[in-house]
């Protein structure tokens, strides 16, 4: 079977996520907009989220990298744009450095090259806290900063305590390897070498990760294109549709110029899985796993 598509295909893309979420919590709410035109959209779960078994050990980022291009095999996608968000940013950068053959392209929100100060003791409390069992905490660290001031202040508190139970509730069990990872990433020596294009979205109202990482990350990166969007780090839950249309217009534009990659013809076979146990979720072919 051929796997040839003619350049006016859309760019297909692999989703990768933050810690603590997962491919259907992040990115469900701009499934629709990736998918328009018959894009190819592939799903990436973090170990320990939705049907991912969890690690038995610290999660390495270079495996993680190859979990992603082998997920990508499964799907039968042979080069791919990758969309990461938050910790997924550090994931598909590391992934277009060790497989610049694969990914063609980048789509970058809320990044961080490696976690400041504020970023890692945050992580380390958030760690802690989801190890001893305490999802009610995790919530409540989480959501004054993941929210923005333009988005949290209006709620009334019984607003609030709704969020904070909602996230309770979504806390994946793979969340303590997570947020560990989020203190040792470190992909500065990366970003200098990437040459593929690259779009990085900064969420503005970011009071996780802050916006001077997401500005110090695109001006590593030769050729980077850094646009703002006026969220938290939650762009989500806060401004779908702006999110959506930033990573859509970016990815048609690249097929505009007659660049757009050649994946494989057809779905992902049912149970299919990367190298890492990452069952395929191909959002592109019905509902995400989750």
């Amino acid at each position: 079977m051929s796997t040839y598509l003619p350049p006016a295909e859309p760019y297909p893309v692999v989703l990768a996520h933050g810690a603590g979420g997962g491919v259907e919590a992040n990115f469900g709410p701009v499934r629709e907009t990736l998918a328009a035109g018959g894009r190819r959209v592939v799903g990436f779960d973090l170990p320990g989220t939705g049907a991912a078994p969890r690690a038995a050990r610290p999660l390495d980022l270079d495996a993680l990298a190859d979990d992603l291009v082998a997920t990508a095999d499964a799907a039968g996608v042979e080069r791919f744009a990758v969309a990461g968000y938050s910790l997924g940013t550090a994931v598909a950068v590391r992934a277009a450095t060790r497989h610049p053959g694969r990914v063609t392209a980048l789509v970058l929100t809320a990044p961080f090259a490696f976690a400041d100060h504020a970023l890692r003791q945050t992580a380390h409390l958030w760690r802690e806290l989801a190890a001893g069992g305490r999802p009610d905490l995790v919530a409540r660290l989480l959501v004054p900063l993941a929210f923005g001031a333009g988005t949290l202040e209006p709620m009334t508190p019984e607003d609030v305590e709704a969020a904070v139970r909602f996230t309770a509730a979504s806390v994946p069990p793979g969340t303590p390897e997570h947020a560990d990872l989020v203190t040792r990433a470190d992909v500065r020596a990366d970003l200098p070498r990437l040459t593929v294009p690259a779009l990085v979205i900064s969420t503005t109202g970011d009071r996780l990760v802050s916006p001077a990482l997401h500005r110090a990350f695109a001006a590593a990166i030769p050729g980077a294109r850094l646009t703002e969007l006026d969220t938290g780090h939650v762009p989500f839950a806060e401004n779908p549709e702006a999110w959506g249309k930033l990573m859509a217009e970016f990815l048609d534009d690249l097929r505009g110029q007659g660049s757009a990659p050649r994946p494989a013809v057809g779905s992902a076979p049912a149970g299919a899985r990367g190298v890492g146990g990452q069952p395929v979720v191909d959002l592109a072919a019905g509902p995400a796993h989750r």
